[in-house]
C-alpha cells in the first residue's frame, strides 16, 4: 500500500535526525534477500546499535540534504536499505558487510566522516574490526600478565586442594657439640736431688758510716 503523505514525512523527518546524529552511513542494495535473511539483518543491526531503515531513493535524497550532505541516492544501484551507525562509526559497514558475505545484499556507498563515500571504500570499512572487538584486543592485552598471573594461583590452589595436607617440616637434628676432652694428667717432674752447699764463713760486719743530716 503506497505510503500516505503524512507517513512519507514522519519517515523523511525520522531520517534527517539520523542522518544527522549519525557517526557513519551505509547504503546496501538488499534485492535478493528472502524474508528470513531480513529478520536477521535487522537482528544483526540491532544488537550492534545500527539504525536500519529501507526508504524510497527520493526520500534518502531529500533528507540527506536537510541534514547536510549532497547525496543523490537514485545514482545508487538497486533498492536501498541505510544503516545508520550511531556509536560506532564502522559498525554500519561492518554488519552489513558481514551478511554480504552469506547473502545477496551488496554495499554501494556511504558517509563517513562527514564525507560521501563510494563502494570502495564502504567495502573497506567492512573488513575493519569493530569497536567493541578493538576494545577486546587492548583490554586483553593490557591483562595478560594478570591473567597469567592468576591462573598460575588458581593452579597452586587446585594442586593443594587435590593433594594430601601438606607434610610437617621436620626440623633437622642438632649437630652433636663435640666434648672437650678431659687434660691428660700431668707426667710428674722428677725432681733432681739437692746437694749440701757447705756453709760459708760468717761475714764481719761493715762499720757503716753516720748519715748525714740535710740541712
Amino acid at each position: 500500500m503506497p505510503k500516505t503523505r503524512q507517513q512519507k514525512e514522519t519517515t523523511k523527518a525520522k531520517l534527517v535526525d539520523v542522518f544527522k546524529r549519525a557517526k557513519s552511513v551505509v547504503f546496501a542494495d538488499y534485492r535478493g534477500l528472502t524474508v528470513a535473511q531480513a529478520d536477521v539483518l535487522r537482528k544483526a543491526t540491532r544488537l550492534a546499535k545500527v539504525e536500519y531503515i529501507v526508504a524510497k531513493k527520493s526520500l534518502l535524497t531529500l533528507a540527506a540534504k536537510e541534514a547536510g550532505y549532497e547525496v543523490d541516492a537514485k545514482k545508487l544501484p538497486g533498492m536501498l536499505g541505510t544503516a545508520f551507525g550511531l556509536e560506532d562509526e564502522v559498525a554500519p559497514a561492518k554488519v552489513l558487510g558481514d551478511m554480504s558475505k552469506v547473502t545477496k545484499i551488496i554495499l554501494v556507498g556511504g558517509i563517513f566522516e562527514g564525507i560521501v563515500v563510494g563502494q570502495d571504500k564502504v567495502i573497506a570499512l567492512s573488513k575493519l574490526p569493530s569497536r567493541l572487538e578493538l576494545l577486546g584486543k587492548v583490554v586483553g592485552t593490557i591483562y595478560a600478565p594478570v591473567s597469567a598471573f592468576v591462573r598460575a594461583l588458581n593452579a597452586i590452589r587446585e594442586s593443594k586442594d587435590a593433594g594430601a595436607a601438606p607434610a610437617k617440616v621436620e626440623e633437622a637434628p642438632a649437630a652433636p657439640v663435640a666434648e672437650v676432652p678431659a687434660a691428660a694428667p700431668e707426667a710428674p717432674v722428677a725432681e733432681a736431688p739437692v746437694q749440701a752447699v757447705p756453709a760459708e764463713a760468717p761475714q764481719t760486719a761493715a762499720t757503716e758510716a753516720p748519715a748525714t743530716e740535710q740541712k
